[in-house]
């Protein structure tokens, strides 16, 4: 289950909002079909046991795994048809799988953001920096000081170089369009039902858990990549080795204790989402406090790791290519 909360870009809004869509019309017409055939002899009306039943699919794992699946499915199937149509028309097929990477990868906006905070902390405007630390992460930005954000802006950049970038990049280059709609769909089912919450608990569980599945390689991928592409690449293999398994993510684990361990700097410890308070191991002990300035530093190695990702998702994609034409 990812932790991040990085603003996403208008495609990805818009994706978002069409699978709310989805999965609302799912759930009224299964419950629909259920309260029709109840026999209301006590004259009980059937919206109220439709609205009953609606509140219970919401809060049921079940519903939420079949609301996972549609969703997640139905983009599938798009991105698989978009495919075939232009898989005979070389430049329609660039043309698409140029405009799906610019509104599933968030290299720039992540970068952006994280400087834009960085910049209002560097002249001490922590009050800007509040207004646009929820751009980013899901922390509770009136409860931090300025050391705090930018530790909360260093963690974000590691976490979402992989959820925003890496992992959409890996999906593609395995499954080209369909690959990457598809990590985008699981990444913003996660987001809207996939946090631990009293309205999402159990209805979220499917989307959560196939969010961890989904991001399992592109997170190792981007620690990988963070240790070759740090500035400590010793660090970053000992904090990966030491302290990603003490993460409560199976994924942000080993992105942000390798990144803390490239930068030299300590993650991890007390912090605040949504009200709720947060005790997390430390990540990367031996280093020392995140500053301002890291937060330029964890930006150019998430735009290295990047670089390093891109190289390797299109020569693999090449060799795979070159494969297929020689057997075929």
């Amino acid at each position: 289950m990812s932790t991040g909360a990085l603003k996403p870009k208008m495609p990805a809004v818009a994706m978002s909002a069409a699978l709310n869509l989805v999965g609302a019309f799912l759930s009224v017409e299964v419950a629909k079909t259920i309260s029709g055939g109840i026999n209301n002899e006590e004259g009980i009306r059937t919206e109220v046991i439709f609205a009953a039943l609606v509140g219970a699919i919401h809060d049921h794992r079940g519903w939420g795994a079949l609301h996972t699946a549609v969703c997640a499915g139905s983009t599938v199937a798009l991105g698989a048809l978009a495919a075939r149509a232009v898989r005979d028309r070389p430049a329609a097929a660039v043309a698409l799988t140029a405009a799906s990477v610019w509104a599933v990868v968030g290299g720039t906006t992540l970068g952006r953001e994280a400087r834009a905070i960085g910049g209002a902390l560097a002249v001490g405007d922590l009050e800007v920096a509040r207004e646009r630390l929820p751009h980013l992460c899901g922390r509770d930005p009136q409860s931090l000081d300025g050391p705090a954000m930018a530790r909360a802006v260093v963690e974000s950049v590691a976490e979402n170089t992989s959820d925003a970038v890496v992992g959409a990049l890996f999906w593609g280059a395995v499954a080209g369009v369909p690959g990457l709609l598809a990590f985008r769909a699981v990444n913003t089912l996660d987001a809207m039902v996939g946090h631990k919450s009293p309205r999402h608990r159990r209805f979220g569980w499917a989307s959560a858990r196939l969010d961890d599945v989904a991001g399992w390689p592109g997170a190792r991928l981007t620690a990988a990549a963070a240790t070759l592409a740090g500035g400590s690449p010793r660090g970053a293999v000992r904090a990966w080795r030491a302290d990603a398994a003490k993460h409560p993510s199976p994924n942000a684990g080993p992105v942000e204790a390798s990144f803390a361990g490239a930068l030299g700097v300590r993650l991890g410890g007390t912090l605040s989402y949504g009200g709720r308070v947060e005790h997390r191991p430390v990540l990367n002990g031996e280093g020392r406090p995140v500053e301002v300035a890291d937060i330029d530093r964890a930006v150019r190695l998430s735009r290295r790791v990047t670089a390093l990702t891109l190289a390797a998702c299109v020569g693999g994609r090449m060799i795979i290519g070159a494969v297929k034409r020689r057997n075929a």
